[in-house]
């Protein structure tokens, strides 16, 4: 890692209120701008957007960026939504329409002062990205470029809520559960005022209302969820798209459906082995990119109207990992880059490969799996800690069904999204079937290499819910998550079904079995053609750089506990996985502020019971200067079912100077309508 202290143009940093068109909300925002840039030399603007908190959560990793742009000619700017951080109003649900519009304000208000040029891009990660897409399908006039870094273009297939049409367990609760704690946190005293911090804090507190009521009452595609979706129209999007994921991440499919539905001369797509960060900051598994180099092309491009060549990129620019033995995580991943220049790429063709064959193939095979089966998921957001990645899936094939190849004679490279066609009947009108790729070496060590899920309910279209007849087979077909693989040779190819995913999706309310017939199922791998790269130069990247680092110190725990823990308690039969999401623990900041976060993640079920399935998301939070303020934020967030209906419990307490500022409880049911 480079670090830079000094540019070619000399920084400025100033804290501003932004208008929207809701005359009684103005956002907090900081902005670094070089010093230079004014009326007769104005320079582009380039937006980060998102709930997260300027002022401390996110400003490590805003001063790694926002000050580097500004030191090559751009006015970088950080923006607190509606109701969080230290911006005006009160939180709403996640990209609703109020917090786009207030975000198309943003940019119309930076494309009108007098030290830009009008011209506007947007960046962001996860959230900053999300709102990047879709701020970008309302197409205002000022914003021609943006960079989307690990974020989704489908709110319902592709996110933290459901997937395959079944419901998250793992994310959906442990999800809602975090942004309960994170939107109730108080606006910062030193931004706001001493008086004025309280007041706003206590509207904002009265106002929350958790995320998961909502998203559990729509349970099927609807227009809940097409909203901020742009894959419904891309053709709305009118800035060129740098769009950025991982293999490590939930959301790199995305990359794979822009880089396909987006005009070839205004979109470029990334991916890399990386985990849900942006690329440049290290953390496992990298390597690392020259991150911000990279991007600077792309604005250099689309803001300044110079010619840097990034369009004479291949269009789409991949990571293929080479193979590797399980492990929780990875410091480098080994591999190499390749480009494509159309997507789909006539290099990858389709390799149909039948789960059975014979006399043997065409007898049903039972599939009843534990419903602990997927306790070795892994981590659905890797971060970059010790844990996230799944880990050797012996026992987790063990709990499936499992259909291996011979052998392989060669090296196969794969790269795309796989998918699966299984005939198979449902013991149950309601279930799951979750398929599994993994890599098995001569030794018998599975690495998962993807994996993909489907609600049967879902089967004809993700906004139906047709139960199935038991005693019918019919033939289904899903994708799985997309990912650049070689199997070297003498290693296995295996396909691991189960109907239980446990927690990542949240069982059905009653026990049921499917039958495979083998022999009418077969996995289709995207097989990519070596010679592709024959005559193409190498792919490069600079050496990662950023500005200086922020002045953090971090404090470890003692003794911090197992970042996850499973245990088995053999005589009930019930196996429970505990998490420590591990975002960042306690910090020091340059200003004084001490920042305190501890959270925990409970995950419950027995292994014969999918009514059993428990949740909770515990979180503490605390903020102090000095003896100047303390603010506190304790939430737990609980989920449960029964065969009907699902069973949400929450509850909330704020705290300054140790009285309670307000406490606040919620009990929700809905019914299970397709989950």
């Amino acid at each position: 890692m480079r670090y830079r202290e000094h540019f070619d143009r000399q920084v400025t940093v100033e804290d501003v209120w932004i208008p929207t068109r809701d005359p009684h909300t103005h956002l907090h925002a900081r902005i670094w701008r070089p010093e230079d840039a004014t009326h007769a030399t104005p320079v582009p603007a380039l937006l980060e957007y998102l709930p997260y908190r300027k002022t401390d959560w996110t400003s490590p990793r805003d001063a790694q960026r926002h000050p580097w742009y500004a030191g090559h000619g751009y006015a970088s700017v950080r923006v607190d939504i509606r109701g969080h951080g230290d911006s005006e109003g009160t939180p709403g649900d996640e990209y609703d329409a109020q917090e786009l519009a207030d975000g198309v304000d943003v940019v119309n208000w930076l494309a009108e002062q007098p030290w830009c040029t009008g011209k506007v891009g947007m960046f962001g990660i996860s959230w900053g990205g999300f709102n990047a897409l879709q701020i970008a399908a309302l197409a205002p006039e000022p914003l021609k470029a943006i960079v989307t870094v690990c974020s989704t273009d489908d709110r319902y297939d592709n996110d933290v809520h459901y997937m395959g049409g079944a419901v998250l367990g793992v994310d959906m609760l442990a999800w809602a559960g975090t942004m309960l704690a994170f939107a109730a946190r108080p606006p910062d005293p030193t931004s706001v005022g001493e008086d004025r911090w309280l007041p706003m804090w206590r509207e904002r507190l009265e106002a929350l209302e958790p995320f998961l009521h909502t998203w559990l009452a729509h349970q099927r595609r609807d227009d809940y969820w097409r909203h901020g979706s742009v894959c419904e129209d891309y053709s709305a999007i009118g800035a060129a798209v740098l769009a950025v994921g991982g293999w490590n991440d939930p959301y790199r499919d995305t990359v794979l459906r822009l880089v396909e539905h987006l005009p070839g001369d205004r979109v470029r797509g990334l991916v890399g082995p990386w985990s849900h960060q942006y690329p440049d900051r290290g953390l496992p598994p990298g390597p690392a990119i020259g991150f911000l180099q990279e991007t600077l092309r792309w604005w250099d491009q689309h803001l300044k109207d110079e010619d840097t060549g990034i369009m004479r990129e291949p269009l789409l620019r991949a990571w293929l990992n080479d193979p590797v033995p399980p492990a929780p995580s990875y410091d480098v991943m080994p591999g190499r880059w390749v480009g494509e220049d159309n997507w789909p790429s006539a290099a990858v063709g389709w390799d149909e490969r039948p789960l059975g064959g014979g006399a043997a193939g065409a007898t049903p095979v039972l599939v009843r799996s534990p419903q602990h089966t997927g306790l070795d998921a892994g981590r659905f957001f890797p971060f970059g800690n010790a844990s996230d990645l799944p880990p050797d899936q012996r026992e987790e094939d063990g709990r499936s069904v499992c259909f291996d190849s011979e052998p392989l004679r060669e090296r196969v490279e794969i790269l795309g999204r796989p998918r699966v066609r299984l005939r198979l009947d449902s013991a149950t009108p309601r279930a799951h079937v979750i398929a599994r790729i993994c890599d098995v070496a001569p030794d018998g060590s599975s690495t998962l290499v993807t994996r993909g899920v489907l609600n049967l309910l879902s089967r004809h279209g993700r906004d139906q819910a047709v139960e199935w007849t038991p005693g019918t087979y019919e033939t289904v077909e899903f994708e799985l998550n997309g990912v650049g693989y070689a199997f070297p040779p003498g290693h296995r190819v295996r396909v691991a079904v189960s109907d239980a995913y446990w927690p990542w999706v949240w069982p059905h309310g009653e026990r049921g079995a499917l039958a495979v017939l083998p022999a009418d199922s077969a996995v289709l791998l995207p097989v990519r053609d070596p010679a592709a790269d024959e005559s193409r130069a190498p792919i490069r990247f600079e050496e990662p750089e950023q500005a200086l680092p922020l002045a953090v110190e971090h404090e470890r725990a003692v003794d911090p506990g197992p970042e996850r823990l499973v245990t088995h308690d053999v005589a009930k039969g019930e196996w429970t996985l505990e998490v420590d999401p591990n975002y960042g623990g306690s910090r020091v900041y340059p200003d004084g502020l001490r920042y305190d976060e501890s959270a925990r993640e409970t995950y419950r079920i027995r292994s014969d019971d999918p009514l059993s399935a428990w949740a909770v998301s515990e979180w503490a939070i605390r903020l102090r200067r000095g003896d100047d303020w303390d603010a506190e934020i304790i939430t737990r967030t609980e989920l449960r079912a029964t065969a009907t209906e699902f069973i949400m419990d929450s509850r909330m307490e704020a705290r300054a100077d140790g009285e309670t500022v307000v406490k606040r409880a919620w009990h929700r049911t809905t019914p299970r309508t397709s989950a």
